[in-house]
Protein backbone atom coordinates (compact mmCIF):
# COMPACT_ATOMS: atom_id res chain seq x y z
CA UNK A 1 0.00 0.00 0.00
CA UNK A 2 1.39 3.17 -0.93
CA UNK A 3 1.80 5.94 1.91
CA UNK A 4 -0.85 9.20 1.74
CA UNK A 5 0.37 12.33 1.61
CA UNK A 6 2.00 14.11 4.71
CA UNK A 7 0.57 17.20 6.26
CA UNK A 8 2.56 20.23 6.26
CA UNK A 9 4.26 20.93 9.62
CA UNK A 10 2.32 23.00 11.90
CA UNK A 11 5.17 25.71 12.39
CA UNK A 12 3.72 27.51 15.41
CA UNK A 13 2.23 24.17 17.14
CA UNK A 14 5.06 21.48 16.29
CA UNK A 15 2.01 18.62 15.27
CA UNK A 16 0.97 17.15 11.64
CA UNK A 17 -1.17 14.63 10.81
CA UNK A 18 1.35 11.76 10.40
CA UNK A 19 0.88 9.11 7.10
CA UNK A 20 1.42 5.69 7.00
CA UNK A 21 5.60 6.13 6.53
CA UNK A 22 5.58 7.52 9.81
CA UNK A 23 4.25 4.46 11.46
CA UNK A 24 7.88 2.93 12.32
CA UNK A 25 8.64 6.43 13.77
CA UNK A 26 5.38 6.55 15.61
CA UNK A 27 5.97 2.85 17.02
CA UNK A 28 9.35 3.80 18.49
CA UNK A 29 7.84 7.26 20.51
CA UNK A 30 5.42 4.44 21.97
CA UNK A 31 7.99 1.68 22.74
CA UNK A 32 9.85 4.36 25.18
CA UNK A 33 6.47 3.43 27.29
CA UNK A 34 5.08 -0.06 26.64
CA UNK A 35 2.77 -0.20 29.44
CA UNK A 36 1.28 3.55 28.70
CA UNK A 37 0.95 3.49 24.91
CA UNK A 38 -0.26 -0.16 24.74
CA UNK A 39 -3.82 1.41 23.64
CA UNK A 40 -2.33 3.35 20.70
CA UNK A 41 0.52 0.81 19.76
CA UNK A 42 -2.48 -1.71 19.45
CA UNK A 43 -3.78 0.72 16.64
CA UNK A 44 -0.17 1.41 15.16
CA UNK A 45 1.03 -2.80 14.44
CA UNK A 46 -3.10 -2.80 13.08
CA UNK A 47 -2.40 0.69 10.72
CA UNK A 48 0.95 -1.34 10.05
CA UNK A 49 -0.87 -3.83 7.78
CA UNK A 50 -4.00 -2.80 6.62
CA UNK A 51 -2.65 1.16 6.84
CA UNK A 52 -3.80 4.48 9.04
CA UNK A 53 -7.28 5.11 7.57
CA UNK A 54 -8.04 1.23 7.34
CA UNK A 55 -7.31 0.97 10.92
CA UNK A 56 -9.67 3.55 12.07
CA UNK A 57 -8.84 6.55 12.93
CA UNK A 58 -5.97 9.25 11.95
CA UNK A 59 -2.68 9.34 13.90
CA UNK A 60 -0.75 13.01 14.89
CA UNK A 61 2.39 13.69 15.62
CA UNK A 62 4.35 16.77 17.87
CA UNK A 63 7.93 17.18 16.17
CA UNK A 64 10.88 19.27 17.37
CA UNK A 65 14.21 19.66 15.21
CA UNK A 66 12.73 17.04 13.00
CA UNK A 67 12.38 14.42 15.75
CA UNK A 68 8.74 12.66 16.34
CA UNK A 69 9.25 13.55 20.33
CA UNK A 70 4.98 12.66 20.49
CA UNK A 71 2.20 10.89 18.99
CA UNK A 72 -1.87 11.36 19.79
CA UNK A 73 -4.17 8.16 17.75
CA UNK A 74 -7.52 10.21 17.06
CA UNK A 75 -9.84 7.62 16.30
CA UNK A 76 -13.33 6.44 18.21
CA UNK A 77 -10.71 6.81 21.36
CA UNK A 78 -8.16 9.39 21.44
CA UNK A 79 -4.70 8.34 22.82
CA UNK A 80 -1.84 10.60 23.29
CA UNK A 81 1.56 9.01 24.24
CA UNK A 82 4.10 11.85 24.72
CA UNK A 83 6.96 9.78 27.16
CA UNK A 84 8.57 11.38 29.50
CA UNK A 85 12.60 11.42 28.13
CA UNK A 86 15.24 14.20 28.54
CA UNK A 87 14.62 17.15 26.44
CA UNK A 88 10.94 15.92 25.39
CA UNK A 89 8.53 19.66 26.52
CA UNK A 90 5.19 17.73 27.12
CA UNK A 91 3.52 20.45 27.62
CA UNK A 92 4.46 21.99 24.00
CA UNK A 93 3.41 17.96 22.54
CA UNK A 94 -0.04 18.11 24.43
CA UNK A 95 -0.63 21.54 23.08
CA UNK A 96 -0.29 20.94 19.61
CA UNK A 97 -2.72 17.86 19.92
CA UNK A 98 -5.09 20.35 21.65
CA UNK A 99 -4.98 22.44 18.47
CA UNK A 100 -5.52 19.84 16.22
CA UNK A 101 -8.42 18.64 17.96
CA UNK A 102 -10.06 21.60 18.59
CA UNK A 103 -9.99 22.06 14.87
CA UNK A 104 -10.96 18.88 13.94
CA UNK A 105 -14.19 18.73 16.32
CA UNK A 106 -14.85 15.99 18.88
CA UNK A 107 -15.70 12.92 17.05
CA UNK A 108 -14.32 10.23 19.65
CA UNK A 109 -16.09 9.14 22.85
CA UNK A 110 -13.01 8.92 25.02
CA UNK A 111 -9.25 10.23 26.04
CA UNK A 112 -7.57 7.64 27.83
CA UNK A 113 -4.22 7.00 28.46
CA UNK A 114 -1.51 8.18 30.82
CA UNK A 115 -2.69 10.97 33.06
CA UNK A 116 -0.62 13.61 32.84
CA UNK A 117 -1.46 13.61 28.83
CA UNK A 118 -5.05 12.95 29.08
CA UNK A 119 -5.94 15.15 31.81
CA UNK A 120 -3.05 18.11 30.10
CA UNK A 121 -5.08 17.11 26.95
CA UNK A 122 -8.37 17.80 28.50
CA UNK A 123 -7.75 21.08 30.31
CA UNK A 124 -7.13 22.32 27.25
CA UNK A 125 -10.13 21.17 25.09
CA UNK A 126 -12.64 21.68 28.19
CA UNK A 127 -14.15 25.14 26.67
CA UNK A 128 -14.19 23.76 23.06
CA UNK A 129 -16.07 20.30 23.87
CA UNK A 130 -18.04 21.09 26.68
CA UNK A 131 -20.31 18.05 28.32
CA UNK A 132 -17.73 15.46 29.38
CA UNK A 133 -20.06 12.72 31.21
CA UNK A 134 -17.65 11.45 33.10
CA UNK A 135 -13.52 12.71 33.71
CA UNK A 136 -11.55 9.36 35.49
CA UNK A 137 -8.33 11.34 36.68
CA UNK A 138 -6.70 9.01 39.07
CA UNK A 139 -6.68 5.02 37.73
CA UNK A 140 -3.84 3.27 38.76
CA UNK A 141 -1.56 1.40 36.27
CA UNK A 142 -0.58 -1.85 37.50
CA UNK A 143 1.41 -4.80 35.73
CA UNK A 144 2.95 -8.29 36.52
CA UNK A 145 5.48 -9.86 34.32
CA UNK A 146 6.04 -13.03 36.90
CA UNK A 147 4.05 -15.80 38.47
CA UNK A 148 0.95 -14.62 40.20
CA UNK A 149 1.40 -15.00 43.96
CA UNK A 150 -2.07 -16.88 44.99
CA UNK A 151 -3.06 -19.79 43.49
CA UNK A 152 -4.85 -19.93 39.85
CA UNK A 153 -8.75 -20.87 39.42
CA UNK A 154 -7.85 -23.94 37.08
CA UNK A 155 -11.20 -23.97 35.58
CA UNK A 156 -10.54 -20.38 34.22
CA UNK A 157 -9.99 -20.77 30.66
CA UNK A 158 -10.37 -19.18 27.13
CA UNK A 159 -13.79 -19.40 25.89
CA UNK A 160 -15.28 -20.76 22.50
CA UNK A 161 -16.87 -19.63 20.23
CA UNK A 162 -19.72 -21.74 20.84
CA UNK A 163 -20.23 -20.16 24.48
CA UNK A 164 -21.01 -16.76 22.67
CA UNK A 165 -24.74 -16.47 23.80
CA UNK A 166 -23.66 -16.67 27.00
CA UNK A 167 -20.14 -14.26 26.85
CA UNK A 168 -21.76 -11.21 25.25
CA UNK A 169 -24.76 -10.99 27.69
CA UNK A 170 -21.99 -10.55 30.53
CA UNK A 171 -19.76 -8.64 28.58
CA UNK A 172 -22.70 -6.23 28.30
CA UNK A 173 -23.36 -6.34 31.81
CA UNK A 174 -20.04 -5.44 32.69
CA UNK A 175 -19.45 -2.94 30.20
CA UNK A 176 -23.27 -0.82 31.84
CA UNK A 177 -21.87 -1.41 35.23
CA UNK A 178 -18.80 0.35 34.63
CA UNK A 179 -19.73 2.59 32.02
CA UNK A 180 -23.44 3.67 32.47
CA UNK A 181 -25.05 3.00 29.57
CA UNK A 182 -25.28 -0.52 27.67
CA UNK A 183 -22.94 -0.53 24.69
CA UNK A 184 -25.41 -3.32 22.67
CA UNK A 185 -26.26 -2.14 19.43
CA UNK A 186 -28.51 -5.18 17.95
CA UNK A 187 -27.35 -8.71 16.14
CA UNK A 188 -24.04 -8.48 14.16
CA UNK A 189 -23.45 -5.00 16.04
CA UNK A 190 -20.11 -3.41 16.61
CA UNK A 191 -19.65 -4.55 20.39
CA UNK A 192 -20.91 -7.75 19.64
CA UNK A 193 -18.16 -7.73 16.92
CA UNK A 194 -15.62 -6.89 19.20
CA UNK A 195 -16.65 -9.66 21.43
CA UNK A 196 -16.45 -12.67 19.00
CA UNK A 197 -12.80 -11.11 17.83
CA UNK A 198 -11.42 -11.34 21.32
CA UNK A 199 -13.17 -15.06 21.69
CA UNK A 200 -11.80 -16.02 18.00
CA UNK A 201 -8.51 -14.29 19.08
CA UNK A 202 -8.27 -16.63 22.19
CA UNK A 203 -8.30 -13.47 24.26
CA UNK A 204 -11.48 -13.74 26.02
CA UNK A 205 -11.43 -16.22 29.33
CA UNK A 206 -13.94 -17.49 31.89
CA UNK A 207 -14.94 -19.45 33.89
CA UNK A 208 -18.17 -21.19 33.72
CA UNK A 209 -21.13 -21.86 36.18
CA UNK A 210 -21.56 -25.52 37.30
CA UNK A 211 -24.05 -26.36 35.15
CA UNK A 212 -22.12 -24.62 32.22
CA UNK A 213 -25.60 -22.50 31.73
CA UNK A 214 -23.68 -18.89 32.49
CA UNK A 215 -20.37 -16.66 32.84
CA UNK A 216 -19.24 -16.89 36.56
CA UNK A 217 -15.82 -15.03 36.03
CA UNK A 218 -14.97 -13.48 32.84
CA UNK A 219 -11.93 -11.38 31.42
CA UNK A 220 -10.51 -9.76 28.13
CA UNK A 221 -6.90 -9.12 26.67
CA UNK A 222 -8.57 -6.12 25.92
CA UNK A 223 -5.12 -4.82 24.08
CA UNK A 224 -2.19 -6.74 23.09
CA UNK A 225 1.03 -4.94 21.97
CA UNK A 226 4.51 -4.17 22.06
CA UNK A 227 5.08 -6.78 24.28
CA UNK A 228 2.67 -5.70 26.65
CA UNK A 229 -1.35 -7.60 27.35
CA UNK A 230 -3.69 -5.62 28.90
CA UNK A 231 -6.68 -7.39 30.91
CA UNK A 232 -9.86 -5.51 30.18
CA UNK A 233 -13.86 -6.12 31.46
CA UNK A 234 -12.63 -7.71 34.52
CA UNK A 235 -16.41 -8.95 35.84
CA UNK A 236 -17.66 -11.71 38.59
CA UNK A 237 -21.43 -12.10 38.49
CA UNK A 238 -22.90 -10.49 41.35
CA UNK A 239 -24.11 -13.26 43.36
CA UNK A 240 -20.97 -15.19 43.14
CA UNK A 241 -19.23 -11.80 44.21
CA UNK A 242 -16.96 -11.57 48.24
CA UNK A 243 -15.88 -15.15 47.33
CA UNK A 244 -12.54 -14.72 45.83
CA UNK A 245 -13.19 -15.56 42.41
CA UNK A 246 -11.45 -12.29 41.30
CA UNK A 247 -8.00 -12.82 42.59
CA UNK A 248 -8.02 -16.73 41.49
CA UNK A 249 -9.51 -15.97 38.31
CA UNK A 250 -6.76 -13.04 37.74
CA UNK A 251 -4.24 -15.68 38.56
CA UNK A 252 -5.06 -17.37 36.33
CA UNK A 253 -5.91 -15.39 33.29
CA UNK A 254 -2.44 -13.45 34.19
CA UNK A 255 -0.42 -17.25 34.09
CA UNK A 256 -2.49 -18.35 30.54
CA UNK A 257 -1.42 -14.67 29.01
CA UNK A 258 2.40 -14.76 30.42
CA UNK A 259 2.38 -18.20 28.95
CA UNK A 260 1.03 -17.50 25.97
CA UNK A 261 0.28 -14.05 24.54
CA UNK A 262 3.15 -11.49 26.00
CA UNK A 263 5.47 -11.09 28.68
CA UNK A 264 4.06 -8.28 30.60
CA UNK A 265 0.18 -8.71 31.76
CA UNK A 266 -1.21 -5.00 32.78
CA UNK A 267 -4.36 -2.90 33.48
CA UNK A 268 -5.56 0.07 35.22
CA UNK A 269 -8.27 0.63 37.70
CA UNK A 270 -10.21 3.27 38.70
CA UNK A 271 -8.68 4.46 42.09
CA UNK A 272 -11.91 4.78 44.21
CA UNK A 273 -12.58 0.97 43.68
CA UNK A 274 -10.36 0.23 46.37
CA UNK A 275 -11.32 -3.45 46.33
CA UNK A 276 -10.31 -4.09 43.25
CA UNK A 277 -7.17 -2.50 44.03
CA UNK A 278 -6.60 -4.84 47.02
CA UNK A 279 -7.34 -7.68 45.10
CA UNK A 280 -5.46 -6.92 42.63
CA UNK A 281 -2.38 -6.32 44.72
CA UNK A 282 -3.06 -9.81 46.30
CA UNK A 283 -2.74 -11.54 42.90
CA UNK A 284 0.63 -9.88 42.69
CA UNK A 285 0.25 -6.39 40.56
CA UNK A 286 2.12 -3.63 41.20
CA UNK A 287 1.47 0.21 40.44
CA UNK A 288 4.18 1.88 37.26
CA UNK A 289 2.15 4.65 36.32
CA UNK A 290 -1.58 6.18 36.28
CA UNK A 291 -4.14 6.30 33.90
CA UNK A 292 -6.60 9.09 32.93
CA UNK A 293 -9.76 8.42 31.18
CA UNK A 294 -12.50 11.26 29.77
CA UNK A 295 -15.90 10.12 28.82
CA UNK A 296 -18.48 11.62 26.83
Amino acid sequence: MAPRRATALDERTGGRVLDDGDLAAALAVCAQDPVGSVLATARLEQALEIGIRRAGGELWGYEKDGRLEGICWAGANMVPVVPEAPGVDPDRAIESFASMARRQGRRCSSLVGPAYAVLGLWGRLRPAWPGAREVRDDQPSMVMDGPPVVAPDPRVRPSRLDELPQVLPACVRMFTEEVGYSPASGPGGPYETRVRGLVTQGRSYVRMSDDEGSVVFKAELGAVAGGVAQVQGVWVTPEHRGKGLSERGMAAVVELALAEVAPVVSLYVNAYNVRALAAYRRVGFRQVGSYATVLF
